[in-house]
């Protein structure tokens, strides 16, 4: 039980600092959209090209490319996130490509600092010399951040992804609940379940739990806007495969939307316990890649039952939190 304990305390408050950042530091925001855009183009890309299309279709020249997005994840963070900052590009692409060799994380902070530093460097050098001399300030820079910071920072996000693994390992339906309720509240926030855990680097079960929950908990999503008639059909596709696309609409309604996306998160994650999913892809928390990922770690027919499974679970609790909230705006008068 203590394990479970601190595992969730651990993940709650590392979720506290992200959403602190998110929220309070400049141009955070979009920092953690830069990250969750590097998370994409490098952990989803060697989920599928490595271990799908790679391994297990045998198809060597597309495992390479895998594996190569894969071990450029921190370039991805060091590019992106200046990038998404609005940053000149070319000072974006000389501090992530200074950040090879390091990992996501490291280059996300690299990134971050570079693209609060480049605009400063850009405005006081002579026109005309401001590209070649950035550039060449940017580079050095940014590879001394990284460099700076990925010791500290690999050892705390280690420490705090053990101890979720350690928590799955000893009580797995117990945190397949609590992880995957959490993970698709995450998911469904405007925070990043994929930025998430990219930094903290999840792989195995609990990344396992987390994207089976992010694939479930899209049905509570459909099915909570469309018994609480939250736009149209249009609107039902798009947040159930992207929800941040429906970030208004869910920002104006967020307890029936996240009640029930607890419940369905966690029903997933439960399914996803149950039958020992596991994704050795970190960063792929999320409907698209959740439901793709799992595919290059398990048997096909494994993962097919516990994506159905998950449906099912984010349909009932998504059926069920929509009629009781419905009812309640009823009964109630109250506005959901």
């Amino acid at each position: 039980m203590m394990t479970i304990l601190s595992g969730m305390a651990l993940l709650l408050l590392t979720l506290g600092l992200f959403s602190l950042f998110s929220m309070k530091f400049p141009k955070g925001s979009e920092a953690m959209s830069g990250m969750a855009n590097a998370a994409v183009a490098s952990f989803l890309v060697e989920a599928v090209h490595k271990y799908i299309t790679g391994d297990l279709l045998g198809i060597q020249f597309l495992a390479e490319v895998g594996a190569t997005s894969g071990s450029l994840a921190g370039v991805a963070a060091g590019i992106m996130v200046p990038l998404a900052m609005g940053v000149n590009p070319v000072f974006a692409l000389v501090g992530g490509l200074a950040c090879g060799g390091y990992g996501i994380l490291p280059g996300f902070i690299a990134g971050y600092l570079i693209g609060l530093i480049a605009p400063w460097i850009e405005k006081h050098l002579p026109t005309g010399l401001d590209v070649i001399l950035g550039a060449l300030t940017v580079a050095p820079l940014a590879r001394l951040i990284a460099f700076a910071v990925d010791p500290a920072v690999n050892s705390v996000l280690n420490l705090i992804g053990s101890t979720i693994s350690a928590a799955a390992d000893q009580s797995p339906l117990v945190m397949g609940f609590l992880l995957g309720g959490l993970m698709k509240m995450i998911c469904t926030s405007p925070l990043s379940s994929m930025a998430l855990t990219a930094m903290l680097g999840l792989t195995g079960l609990p990344m396992g739990i987390a994207s089976i929950a992010c694939f479930g908990g899209s049905f509570t999503n459909g099915m909570v806007f469309h018994k609480m008639k939250y736009g149209d059909r249009s609107n039902v596709i798009a947040v159930m495969m992207e929800p941040l696309t429906q970030a208004h609409i869910i920002t104006k309604h967020p307890i029936p939307i996240f009640a029930s996306n607890f419940f369905g998160g966690g029903f997933a994650g439960l399914a996803a316990a149950a039958l020992g999913i596991v994704n050795n892809a970190p960063g792929t928390a999320s409907p698209i890649p959740g439901m793709i990922a799992p595919f290059g770690f398990n048997p096909p027919g494994k993962v097919v039952l516990a994506l159905a499974l998950g449906a099912v679970g984010g349909l009932i609790a998504g059926y069920v939190g929509g009629h009781f909230f419905s009812w309640l705006a009823k009964k109630r008068s109250i506005a959901f």
